[in-house]
């Protein structure tokens, strides 16, 4: 997720990318510029960016104030085996804002409405970065028939976490949604993004180093920064649309807790660290017993989610922030490569 509990934000030091990285996404550049933009049945228009053959399809979510770019390293090497495609929620990216409120059954339903219309069709593995994951849990518990296999990466499950750190989240969304709106209204009228506070041991940051783990992300390419940078200094939209996200994160989770179909077989997958709301593990500051038991937590969440499936399992990404995607692609791919293969295997 992209907020942090206060405990744990007083324990957390941002530094340099894992070593190799930075040449970890060639071709970024499609991101860079809007792919397929889809209208929705709401109003909502949606911009999809799909490659590869094959079925089932691998269809990304991203986590909050994140969109399809954090798939940069991961979607080009899924695409080698089978279709493979991310997208801008509404309002995010390239994407038109949607209706709000901005709910996670609200945005599953746009993405199965835009797949369906873009022809991309089902069964779909999903897979969803952080808060992403309560997007595509809620597609599941909309419409499971058209669910091949899940795999969240270091999912948002707080629906499975304890009270307590479950109050201590949506207490500490409240001030992450009024800066968000502050550096909306300033978007708004024109002016420079403000300076914001540093976080410990950081560089003084502005409200750009808010999306992903900081623009400009040294993952990527000079270009793809420039695009990303303009639409952080110019969008409004995308800032209501996360501000929305957060509000309705509560809502959400009450959903999903109402809400608890069975998997059956299907493959399902949680791909863990340890580091859940790291985004980056360089010169990290001791970890305090209040960080240590988050983290430890959202670890037994994710693992009580796989239950649900006769067909699950934990697999575990070392030496990695919660930023999978780009710490360990590896990983990621290979998960996702052992659901594919798994969810065309004949029904026994």
């Amino acid at each position: 997720m992209r907020m942090f509990s206060p405990a744990l934000a007083a324990s957390l030091a941002l530094a340099s990318l894992v070593a190799g990285a930075a040449a970890a996404a060639p071709g970024d550049l499609i991101y860079a510029r809007p792919g397929k933009l889809v209208a929705t049945e709401d109003g909502a228009k949606l911009n999809l960016y799909c490659m590869g053959k094959g079925s089932p399809a691998v269809v990304f979510d991203s986590g909050w104030e994140d969109w399809a770019p954090a798939w940069a390293i991961v979607q080009p090497r899924v695409a080698k085996f089978t279709r493979a495609c991310a997208y801008d929620r509404g309002g995010a990216g390239f994407s038109e804002p949607g209706p709000t409120p901005r709910t996670s059954v609200r945005i599953a339903g746009e993405l199965r409405d835009a797949l369906h219309r873009a022809g991309v069709k089902g069964p779909y593995i999903l897979v969803g970065h952080a808060f992403g994951s309560d997007n595509v849990r809620t597609f599941a518990e909309l419409y499971m028939p058209e669910v091949a296999g899940v795999v969240l990466v270091e999912g948002d499950v707080m629906d499975l976490e304890p009270e307590d750190l479950q109050e201590r989240d949506h207490e500490g969304e409240v001030g992450i949604i009024a800066q968000l709106r502050a550096c909306r209204d300033l978007v708004a009228s024109g002016q420079p993004l403000p300076a914001k506070a540093p976080r410990s041991g950081g560089a003084p940051r502005t409200c750009a180093q808010q999306f992903f783990r900081g623009l400009p992300e040294t993952a990527w390419s000079p270009e793809l920064n420039a695009s990303l940078l303009k639409l952080v200094e110019t969008k409004v939209a995308m800032y209501d649309a996360y501000a929305s996200e957060m509000e309705q994160m509560p809502a959400d989770e009450a959903y999903l807790q109402q809400h608890r179909r069975p998997y059956g077989a299907r493959p399902l997958r949680a791909v863990v660290t340890g580091a859940h709301g790291v985004h980056e593990l360089s010169a990290q500051a001791p970890m305090t017993a209040a960080s240590r038991r988050y983290r430890d937590e959202a670890t037994k969440a994710q693992e009580q989610w796989l239950k649900r499936s006769s067909n699950a399992r934990t697999v575990v990404a070392d030496h990695s922030s919660e930023y999978v995607p780009f710490d360990r692609p590896e990983v990621v791919v290979a998960t996702i490569r052992e659901v594919y293969d798994q969810s065309r295997r004949p029904a026994k």
